[in-house]
């Protein structure tokens, strides 16, 4: 849910902080760049029509991350775009968690009523789509080594499946995160009594701007896993949203096989064609069925569920780690922000910016995950000069710049280049932050896999800059107008990652979906904007939980710094400075009660009260710009910089993930 900052909400915390008794500088550490939160957070792990044996539940545990202590936090929250220029730039937030694991096996009553749920859910595909199975059910079938062939195939929509597990698992708390591992199939070598080959649909949310339902007109878009929603209402998801607040995420091996895991292709080796040996999570029945362990012989059902559980459900969806800094201008924290998108209009006849562009939707959507965003607006560029050679010698892979060699000698960083040096163009002051956005409208697209959008660095030291939208005719016969893709890479601007590529703490590695993790897809089969799968436009529970932690973490560094400031200085704040040091030592109190907007907003009125009493001495805190900076002549730029394919790659069309049919 929203939470709005408002002065009435900042004044009724004051009111309680400052009635706290006074305590000691317990929270505030002038100079510290991190924040001091640590959280314990629960992990429910729930398996359904799983009976594992001790030693297979023990396969599963030795999947997980430690618990951790207190000393020794299971998991440092850091921003992950600085390790893409330098591994050892581990720059962690202030934001630690420990796990306390619950995994329990579902009661057999319950059970039992989801079968029946399940069975009277299921829709005949061939009543859908004329169809018996789906296209990747058929592409399992036509495999080598595949243990089975599907006959037939059910529809089962992924929400109420959601919204039945909210309203009956009363054996645990699901307002605390949850993963339900579904087995409708069974532990035998044949099905259980009633079963159903199934996929679950998620259907009724078109694009906005193009009217294209994804999950209607798409076979890749019949899926294995969901979960994440918001509760219900203009804030929350106003679709399919739930009646209370939870964190269910729901994922079944006995489900298709699909297109998303590319868990259909069980023959082994390259299911992507990228050069690397996949390791493929298959359909349930793969495991258990006679002959079904083939070339998996050595994949344990029990484990790959625990690297599922770690891999996806914690380090992608319940604690992840931010793909940029939450401090948008350090230390200032900008009280307001203004979505300011420019588009060329390059595609003859077509006003794309009125056309495949909604403001309203865009900024009721964005607003969900930063409350401080007040507006968005949109102005025209001609697509002319500069920023015309610097597109086409972008799609070309050319440096459109002969003075910036540095950032060469391909041309990615030409449309970061053009909006560097041409600020004055775009700039205005209509908010204390403008997150930037820049369309290109262009007559034919330049690939046939050409990108959406992406969102973009200073190609120095991984500070966000602006994000870089396209649309083109073929783009929109793909479905897709501009709005959806402003959503989601705004969403990476203030922070967000995709939720399947991610950071795992205790191996130090930034991994996605390729090789030995391309299971990992499975994370985006949930309710939320920053995935690829295109079933819903909105920021899932889980973005908001995290969102609110990030932004937690970022006050606190920028109260730290105030702090620092004012002591450099020489300047005598009054109570600022230990009001702030309660609020804080609330924010702390709220995050271990996992009450993230209340954390959110004390941290905030932190903030705001060593900012205001700090300018009242007639000085400003500062706002960097670093997400702007240009290299000197003589440095190297990201040219030079590995960045993993699967935290840029935003393409669709033929040959792409994002463009099966």
């Amino acid at each position: 849910m929203q939470r709005k900052f408002s002065l009435a909400a900042a004044l009724c915390v004051l009111a309680l902080v400052l009635a706290a008794p006074a305590a000691a500088f317990d929270n505030l550490n002038p100079g510290s760049a991190e924040a001091n939160l640590d959280e314990v957070v629960p992990v429910n792990v729930v398996f359904v029509g799983y009976d594992f044996t001790p030693a297979q539940k023990a396969a599963f545990m030795a999947e997980l991350p430690s618990p951790g202590t207190a000393a020794e936090p299971a998991y440092r929250v850091i921003e992950r775009y600085p390790r893409f220029y330098d591994e050892n730039a581990i720059k962690p937030l202030g934001l630690d968690y420990r796990y306390q694991y619950n995994v329990v096996d579902a009661p057999d009553a319950f059970e039992n009523a989801l079968w029946a749920k399940l069975s009277e859910l299921a829709t005949p595909e061939s009543a859908a789509d004329g169809q018996n199975i789906t296209l990747f059910q058929q592409q399992y079938n036509d495999q080598a080594k595949n243990v089975l062939d599907v006959a037939d195939n059910y529809f089962i929509d992924a929400p109420t499946v959601e919204k039945w597990l909210a309203d009956n698992a009363s054996f645990v708390d699901t307002t605390r995160n949850t993963v339900f591992f579904v087995n409708w199939w069974g532990m035998g070598n044949t099905p259980r009594a009633g079963f159903k080959f199934h996929t679950y649909v998620k259907t009724g949310e078109p694009d906005p701007d193009t009217g294209y339902d994804f999950g209607v007109n798409r076979q890749s878009r019949k899926i294995i896993a969901w979960g994440g929603t918001p509760v219900a209402g203009p804030n929350g998801d106003e679709e399919t949203g739930l009646a209370s607040e939870r964190r269910i995420w729901f994922h079944d091996l006995s489900a298709g096989p699909e297109s998303w895991t590319e868990n259909w292709f069980v023959d082994g080796g390259d299911a992507d064609d990228d050069g690397l040996a996949d390791y493929i999570i298959p359909a349930v029945w793969e495991y258990l069925k006679a002959g079904g362990l083939g070339p998996r012989e050595h994949r344990i059902l029990a484990s790959d569920l625990g690297k599922v559980t770690r891999y996806v459900a914690m380090n992608l969806l319940f604690t992840p780690s931010p793909l940029y800094t939450p401090n948008l201008t350090f230390p200032r924290q900008p009280r307001s922000i203004d979505l300011d998108l420019n588009t060329f209009e390059g595609w003859n006849g077509v006003d794309a910016s009125t056309l495949f562009q909604d403001l309203p939707f865009l900024l009721d959507e964005e607003k969900e995950l930063m409350p401080t965003i007040v507006s968005a607006e949109n102005q025209d560029i001609p697509f002319t000069g500069d920023a015309q050679r610097c597109y086409l010698q972008f799609v070309s892979d050319h440096l459109c710049f002969s003075d910036r060699a540095p950032y060469g000698p391909g041309g990615g960083a030409n449309l970061f280049l053009w909006a560097a040096q041409n600020r004055p163009l775009w700039s205005d002051n209509d908010a204390e932050y403008q997150a930037p956005g820049f369309n290109w409208a262009v007559q034919q697209a330049p690939k046939a896999a050409g990108p959406l959008g992406f969102a973009d660095d200073n190609w120095i030291d991984g500070s966000q800059s602006g994000i870089f939208n396209f649309i083109d005719p073929t783009i929109v016969s793909l479905g897709y107008g501009l709005t959806t893709t402003e959503i989601h890479e705004f969403g990476h601007h203030f922070a967000m990652s995709h939720p399947h590529d991610g950071f795992d703490w205790q191996t130090m590695t930034d991994y996605g979906p390729e090789g030995n993790t391309i299971w990992t897809w499975s994370g985006d089969e949930s309710n939320s904007i920053m995935s690829y799968v295109d079933l819903n436009w909105d920021f899932s529970q889980f973005d908001r939980d995290n969102m609110h932690r990030y932004q937690t973490a970022a006050y606190w560094r920028s109260s730290n710094e105030i702090a620092r400031l004012a002591q450099q200085k020489g300047l005598n704040l009054g109570t600022a400075t230990n009001t702030a040091d309660l609020a804080l030592g609330f924010a702390r109190v709220f995050v271990a009660q996992h009450n993230y907007p209340g954390a959110h907003l004390v941290a905030w009125v932190a903030y705001e009260v060593l900012r205001q009493a700090y300018e009242a001495t007639g000085n400003t805190v500062p706002a960097s710009q670093h997400g702007w900076d240009l290299l000197a002549a003589q440095k190297r730029g990201r040219g030079h910089v590995f960045v993993p394919r699967y935290v840029t790659d935003h393409e669709v069309g033929a040959g792409t993930h994002r463009g099966q049919p």
